[in-house]
């Protein structure tokens, strides 16, 4: 009876507050996988799908595993209770801190969870910094970046929540002189040249608007601004928002929208009217990187400073959930350059590829695009997932005398938690990119922003394994050791007037570049938002010359010259990296 009412207390806690929406940004890696592996093990119900999650949503989520000890290991109730310290504000009190400057009923200023911490009633505000340093470390040189800004997050009655984070970041170190070179590399992409994250790169480190000066690279300098505002109800919440959104399960990089781009605006709608289904959609202001010849600024010399051409994305997933640890989910989206934002992409349950037929008919259509994605739990500690992305399909392609392929991406995965060891996780993963995923013939609808891929970080022609075995022996150590196989074949311009010539190319004819990467990573959390990190990744990253014969439309090069246009310097051909970080924040 105690745990039944106990149980109930929760769920009517959550029925209550389960709408209010701040957003846990998803690199707090060790708290998402926190989740996952609750959820894995059957203790707790999520939609790994769609993601960031809420704060209020995961309070909830650890407050319903903790009803549950018995299924829980001692390492997991010491994660739990130490994560929802971090959530205190959530469940409706202050955390508990030390080095209190101030330690009030109402108010703390903490030195040790640093932070500022107000709570009256129904109503709060949180403000923390944020601060820190990486130091990447191998034969090529030392890279450093630092990292500085705050985030307030605050609750304004029962419906309202506001929230805002700043950070500035500075790269240094040798490689960053020698920007010049990289930029004179012709590459099939719109990019600037950022060293060590350009939108060529095929790395997943995040997309950043680097910072410019009298029309030239200015080196290592960007910031990130994320913020949002949020009127919720206890079946859903609407709102404005400019932050990262990853939708597609996957433990090494989502291939239907991974987050990695540098965060864009957008109107938000998520709907939960029933147990059984959700919805998600946004629309969303992205970079089109393409100059738009008929709108400038003339500036008090007479010359001429150009825009860029407007780009918008509109996108829903609908996730159905029949029984209890399955998950289905369909969506779709579209990508459009028009002057003015078009009202029937804001419809929020649409196929838009239709609309787009009617709007557009006559004249050349948008790009939209169609996801599947399917979540199993229903094996008790095992995970199983398919993620399909699907950018352009035709049942004509599926017959085995027709040679061209659909531009498709498709990622299978799994994961085993705490079978048959407690606090261990074995993961396996595998994704296949087709040629011409991702890529449009109208730059300024290509599934990009800022440059960078708004799916797969590996993009077209391209194939990845993945293994991972996690540990986590004790309260706020997360250890993961993994390898990883990547690789990309031929590089194709995607031209209309050849693309069945190009779809029929074989998949990876040439590998021409090549990722082979053994790391060990370790994460420990010392206190709430307080972070030390050692990374060792060995790696091979090589380019390969393209050995068959050119191809329609083939974007060629040497060896150094796909590995120049994928990987930065620092980290090219066999390597040792050590990467050391202390941060206060995420």
């Amino acid at each position: 009876m105690k745990k039944l009412l106990i149980l109930l207390s929760v769920t009517l806690y959550f029925c209550v507050l389960s709408a209010q929406n701040i957003p846990q940004h998803q690199s707090y890696v060790s708290l998402y996988d926190l989740l996952d592996e609750l959820a894995n093990d059957g203790v707790i119900q999520i939609n790994s799908a769609v993601k960031p999650y809420s704060r209020v949503f995961i309070a909830s989520k650890l407050q319903e595993a903790l009803t549950q000890k018995s299924l829980l290991t001692t390492r997991q109730r010491e994660d739990i209770k130490f994560y929802l310290n971090d959530f205190a504000l959530e469940t409706g009190k202050l955390p508990n801190t030390r080095l209190n400057v101030t330690d009030k009923p109402s108010t703390k200023v903490s030195l040790w969870q640093p932070g500022v911490f107000y709570q009256s009633g129904d109503k709060w505000i949180r403000i923390t910094p944020v601060f820190g340093g990486v130091v990447m470390k191998n034969k090529n040189a030392t890279i450093i970046q630092r990292t500085i800004g705050a985030e307030l997050m605050t609750q304004l009655g029962k419906n309202f929540t506001l929230y805002a984070s700043l950070r500035d970041n500075s790269q240094s170190g040798e490689l960053l002189s020698k920007g010049e070179r990289y930029a004179k590399i012709k590459s099939p992409y719109t990019a600037k040249d950022t060293l060590m994250r350009q939108p060529s790169y095929l790395t997943q480190m995040q997309g950043a608007a680097y910072k410019v000066a009298n029309g030239t690279n200015a080196g290592g300098d960007f910031s990130e601004m994320r913020a949002g505002v949020y009127y919720s109800w206890a079946w859903g919440n609407v709102g404005y928002a400019k932050d990262h959104i990853q939708w597609g399960d996957n433990y090494h990089g989502s291939n239907i929208l991974s987050g990695n781009t540098p965060s864009f605006p957008f109107l938000a709608l998520n709907l939960y009217p029933f147990k059984w289904v959700e919805l998600n959609f946004f629309h969303g202001w992205l970079t089109s990187n393409v100059i738009d010849s008929t709108d400038y600024y003339i500036q008090n010399t007479g010359e001429r400073s150009y825009r860029y051409r407007n780009k918008y994305i509109a996108a829903n997933i609908l996730t159905f959930k029949p029984v209890a640890g399955l998950n289905v989910s369909v969506g779709n989206s579209i990508i459009y350059a028009e002057r003015n934002i078009q009202l029937a992409y804001l419809l929020p349950l649409a196929f838009y590829k239709s609309i787009d037929h009617t709007l557009t008919m006559g004249s050349e259509n948008q790009n939209s695009q169609m996801y599947l994605n399917v979540s199993s739990r229903n094996i008790n500690h095992l995970h199983l997932f398919m993620s399909v992305y699907i950018d352009e399909f035709s049942m004509k392609r599926l017959k085995s005398s027709n040679l061209e392929k659909n531009p498709v991406s498709l990622k299978f995965g799994g994961r085993l938690s705490n079978y048959p060891f407690k606090d261990w996780s074995l993961i396996a993963e595998w994704t296949r990119n087709n040629i011409c995923t991702y890529k449009h013939f109208i730059p300024a609808i290509d599934y990009t922003s800022g440059g960078y891929a708004l799916g797969s970080y590996l993009w077209d022609n391209s194939e990845e394994i993945y293994l991972a075995l996690t540990c986590r022996p004790v309260r706020g150590l997360f250890l993961q050791g993994s390898f990883m196989s990547a690789s990309h074949g031929n590089e194709y311009d995607y031209v209309h007037k050849d693309i069945s010539n190009i779809l029929a190319q074989p998949f990876m004819k040439d590998k021409v570049w090549t990722n082979n990467t053994i790391a060990f990573n370790a994460n420990y959390e010392v206190a709430n938002n307080v972070f030390v990190l050692l990374n060792v990744d060995s790696s091979n990253i090589k380019g390969h010359n393209a050995t068959g014969a050119k191809s329609p439309d083939e974007y060629r090069t040497d060896a150094q010259g796909y590995l120049d246009m994928y990987t930065p310097q620092f980290l090219q051909g066999k390597k040792l990296t050590f990467t050391l970080g202390l941060r206060v924040g995420l």
